[in-house]
């Protein structure tokens, strides 16, 4: 009986030049998550089997970068721009084995840019965003986790306001939330209880009463913290 290791290779086409290469996966059964953080990352018991490490493909011939959230078609005029902005400056590379926490950010920022260039929705580029601070939570890197969250929410922001979410996994109870929470993270509270309130207003329409639950602990939080403050500034 051979062994069934954690790590499996996956064939995958390149979107862009339709080049064919493989990228490691980690099998589901071996990923355990122990708890979420209140933006919804993912704490598992094994800091190798993380599958956000491997959630991004990257081409290994034209560097083109992606996740399954992207959509499959590339409109002709802007695989023109793939090529000019990525594929001609592309030193060949495989990210196709083991990673670590660096090469994984290195290939959610290229995602993230190619993202933008192919003009993915809104709510996928928030996703690798937010994706990267996480990871760059992981390394206690504060700075650059806040610059992508700042990042994430701005996206995540437009995407709600013009509906782009809709058609996806994202639901705008869940939309909401995140947003409040990523601009709480940021200590931009009153906007953050703006978006909250949103949520609770709106429970009687949401099919997650968890994430109902939660938009109304974080605001009893702030409203606590918010009372402390001014206490203090008045004493």
């Amino acid at each position: 009986m051979t062994e069934v290791t954690p790590f499996y290779d996956k064939r995958v086409q390149c979107l862009a030049c339709k080049h064919s290469y493989s990228t490691t996966k980690i099998r589901s059964r071996f990923v355990k998550v122990q708890s979420l953080e209140s933006d919804f990352c993912p704490v598992y018991v094994s800091d190798e089997l993380n599958p956000l490490l491997y959630n991004v493909s990257v081409c290994p011939q034209c560097g083109f970068s992606f996740t399954d959230e992207f959509t499959k078609y590339i409109v002709p005029v802007l695989k023109t721009d793939l090529e000019k902005k990525i594929s001609r400056h592309w030193q060949p590379q495989d990210y196709g084995h083991i990673r670590s926490m660096d090469e994984a950010i290195k290939t959610y920022k290229l995602a993230a840019y190619c993202a933008l260039i192919k003009k993915e929705k809104k709510i996928t580029i928030a996703g690798l965003y937010l994706r990267t601070a996480w990871l760059y939570r992981k390394i206690n890197q504060e700075e650059s986790e806040r610059r992508f969250i700042n990042l994430a929410t701005h996206e995540y922001i437009e995407s709600y306001l013009n509906d782009d979410f809709k058609g996806t996994a994202m639901s705008e109870t869940k939309l909401l939330y995140l947003i409040a929470e990523l601009l709480r993270r940021q200590d931009k509270v009153e906007e953050a209880v703006k978006y909250l309130s949103k949520v609770i207003e709106k429970q009687h329409l949401s099919t997650e009463p968890k994430i109902v639950e939660m938009a109304k602990e974080r605001w009893y939080e702030m409203r606590e913290s918010f009372k402390e403050q001014k206490q203090n500034h008045l004493a």
